[in-house]
């Protein structure tokens, strides 16, 4: 191993190198635009994966934009592992909000990053998080140290929602066999501080719609004898959640896990800071369900958030209208024992229950996921915390996430397999958001940890 980490060493520069190429590409699979951009993302990660050795390399088409497989099965009777990672990107808008084009990669220097950040749409998710493994793969196969089979499945939707993944997997079932899945795409704790992630929020998604009168209307001739859909949508969403931060939903926590006080003590020995929480966003206070830390609210506890709301005029100088309709999105983190189809169900009913009779409403789901937990007394834990210990010279907690990556349930159930979410990002790393950035610590060590991983788990 020792043999794989001097290669690594002595091909940092060349790997980073390799990365802003694929930086350059903007595959932004939401916006049909960019569709020649995706495609051709996948050709040059086909490449690289070719280029480092794997067999068996396809692009495989799919309803939607295509998945890059790949393989190198050493011996059947040792034990495989897949590697899963996504190439397409968010879009990069509000564009005037970067310091440069989200295209165009560069490394920076930051309080956080001293020994520097590279900056570009995907330098953290997941471009430079996926690659780590190409790159590690690479280096194994250099120094000839890869001790078990691996595959790989990288796809060009997840920022959509995976939408043509879960059919595909299931048609190819045989060939994606495995022992256990790999996923790069969650961050640790703090760099002082690495963690493995265990668990993961799921989701409900959904869009409300709530109309009044049946177009516009003056508001100097009907202002004040109408009611204002915007007006009846704001009240409606403030009463979701109470005083207590406690979600108003009837039978919203039904089927919430309860965590033990043993482990819910395990979980803050990872010193929540609330000024440094508050200091890194800009807040001078911070709110939340009581009788939760920071850390418990964003992991354990589900949630409910207004992720957008309009309607009426919106444009420059003033239109003084009553509008027809007033919009908003929704979203709701769900932890184990809640399904997006039970919390779905459960939100409209209670969306219509509480609307005044003198509106309409409609719910309108989108997509969802399941919650997924890694317990932390398996093998894949095991092996995880041992090479990322190896890897930073520190002790490495456990991390339960608060984002969702719905496909970790769905690989669980079709391949029977369990996920070690082995992420090297900070929460600070603004992905989806203007100046994304991952730093060089980080990618580099999630390098050295990936080999070391892979011959853990083979022991």
């Amino acid at each position: 191993m020792q043999e794989t980490l001097n290669y690594i060493n002595e091909n940092k520069q060349r790997f980073v190198d390799e990365l802003f190429e694929l930086l350059r590409i903007p595959s932004i699979s939401a916006d049909p635009a960019y569709k020649d951009d995706v495609l051709k993302c996948a050709d040059v990660v086909a490449a690289h994966l070719k280029n480092a050795g794997a067999d068996n390399v396809e692009v495989c088409q799919t309803k939607g934009y295509p998945i890059v497989f790949g393989e190198k099965i050493l011996d059947k009777s040792l034990p495989t592992v897949l590697v899963y990672g996504h190439y397409d990107v968010q879009p990069a808008d509000p564009l005037e909000l970067w310091t440069k084009p989200p295209f165009e990669p560069y490394i920076e220097k930051t309080e956080l990053h001293p020994e520097g950040a590279i900056f570009a749409r995907g330098s953290a998710d997941d471009k430079g998080q996926f690659f780590m493994h190409l790159k590690a793969f690479e280096a194994m196969m250099k120094t000839n140290a890869l001790p078990c089979n691996v595959k790989f499945i990288l796809e060009g939707e997840e920022e959509v929602g995976s939408v043509s993944l879960g059919d595909w997997v299931s048609e190819n079932k045989e060939k994606l066999t495995c022992d256990c899945i790999l996923i790069s795409d969650t961050h640790i704790y703090s760099n002082e501080q690495p963690t493995v992630t265990t668990g993961l929020r799921g989701l409900s998604y959904v869009e409300v719609e709530v109309e009044g009168p049946n177009r516009d209307l003056h508001s100097g001739l009907y202002g004040g004898a109408v009611p204002n859909p915007i007006h009846v949508l704001s009240r409606m969403i403030a009463n979701l959640i109470d005083e207590n931060g406690h979600i108003t939903i009837d039978g919203f926590y039904d089927n919430v896990e309860t965590v033990s006080d043993a482990d819910r003590a395990d979980m803050n020995k990872l010193k929540d800071n609330p000024e440094e929480f508050k200091k890194s966003i800009g807040l001078s206070n911070i709110e939340g369900e009581k009788g939760y830390t920071t850390l418990e609210r964003t992991s354990i506890r589900p949630t409910l958030d207004c992720n957008g709301i309009w309607g009426g005029y919106t444009g420059e100088g003033a239109k003084t209208v009553i509008p027809s309709k007033a919009f908003a999105k929704i979203s709701m983190r769900l932890v184990p024992y809640q399904t997006p189809q039970e919390i779905t169900e459960k939100f409209t009913k209670y969306f219509e229950k509480i609307a005044p009779d003198t509106v309409k409403i409609k719910v309108t789901p989108h997509h969802g996921g399941m919650p997924y937990v890694l317990p932390t007394d398996t093998k894949e834990f095991a092996a995880a915390k041992q090479a990322m210990e190896s890897a930073f010279g520190k002790e490495v907690l456990p991390y339960r996430g608060g984002g969702s990556i719905p496909i970790t349930a769905m690989f669980e159930q079709v391949l029977g397999a369990k996920s070690v979410l082995m992420g090297f990002g900070l929460d600070s790393d603004a992905i989806h958001s203007p100046n994304e950035h991952y730093g060089l610590f980080n990618f580099y060590k999630g390098i050295e940890s990936i080999p070391l991983f892979f011959e853990n788990y083979s022991k």
